[in-house]
């Protein structure tokens, strides 16, 4: 068994950026985040201190705006807006959920999708699904695809079963693994028999959410997993979707958990920044 560990894709990609942000640099633009934070949720606080690391160890900037967790919908709105019109900004990550009294689904609406680096909105989603347009798909769906791609596992014909089918993660990872030519079954809680779905796979990604549902009745041997759950078991420590131990044993190919996709994502996340950032500047050349 080879666990693909996430580490050595996330280098992998920091290091083709560096090229790319020294080259902005050079034309005294530097990529910047707008990191939307309603109120202070210890989570979003844990993964904004982890944006600002990574960001900082790459010389591009996160500018963090936090607004009451009493706002109104039309403070939110209008904050979305001016950072849409913001030059100087070239992707936004608003933290969810939001409070119950604003409409997300406004939101979605509204915020730009040439900055819109986690899919957020309905046209970024659109661009995942149609295969065109300005938007990014969502980080962590890309994050699969990056360590597919790094490890250089076939995807062209193979069969690939996706659990979940989110517009998180399971349906823009079946379609980007569609993009690839890949055969893909998407399972969920009205599947009838998961599991055999699951065996008939070449590769199986795990997304439902639910610690440890993947069991060794799941897998079958030279089957590669990849794991994106993030959960926490019945002992309190994090664990994904699949349960590690019975099914490290008899597949070929497995990410951990942690370790594995989730040490991808932010990496991803700063890719997409970087990209914007990039067609920003060559807007502005051709103007």
């Amino acid at each position: 068994m080879t666990e693909l560990l996430g580490k050595p894709v996330a280098d992998n990609i920091n290091e083709q950026l560096r090229v790319k942000i020294n080259e902005l640099k050079n034309n005294g633009i530097i990529p910047t985040l707008a990191v939307v934070r309603v109120g202070a949720r210890e989570d979003d606080l844990s993964y904004e201190r982890g944006l600002l690391k990574k960001f900082d160890s790459m010389e591009c900037k996160v500018n963090v705006f936090e607004l009451p967790v009493d706002c109104t919908q039309q403070d939110l709105e209008e904050l979305i807006v001016s950072l849409n019109e913001n030059a100087s900004i070239h992707g936004i990550l608003m933290f969810r959920p939001l409070p119950r009294h604003l409409s997300e689904e406004r939101i979605k609406t509204i915020i730009n999708p040439a900055k819109d680096i986690d899919s957020m909105g309905t046209a970024s989603l659109a661009t995942v699904f149609a295969g065109a347009g300005e938007g990014y798909p969502p980080c962590t769906a890309q994050a699969v695809i990056e360590i597919l791609k790094y490890y250089d596992i076939p995807l062209k014909g193979k069969k690939v079963t996706v659990i979940g089918r989110s517009l998180v993660i399971g349906k823009p990872v079946a379609m980007m693994l569609i993009k690839e030519n890949a055969t893909v079954t998407v399972c969920h809680t009205k599947t009838v028999d998961t599991p055999s779905e699951c065996r008939n796979a070449d590769i199986i990604v795990a997304a439902a959410g639910v610690a440890k549902m993947v069991k060794a009745d799941y897998v079958k041997a030279g089957q590669t997993v990849i794991d994106v759950g993030m959960n926490v078991d019945e002992n309190g420590k994090l664990c994904g979707d699949v349960d590690f131990d019975e099914v490290s044993s008899i597949v070929d190919k497995i990410t951990p958990v942690p370790r594995g996709v989730g040490s991808v994502t932010t990496s991803v996340l700063l890719k997409h920044v970087v990209e914007s950032a990039e067609k920003s500047a060559n807007a502005c050349k051709i103007l």
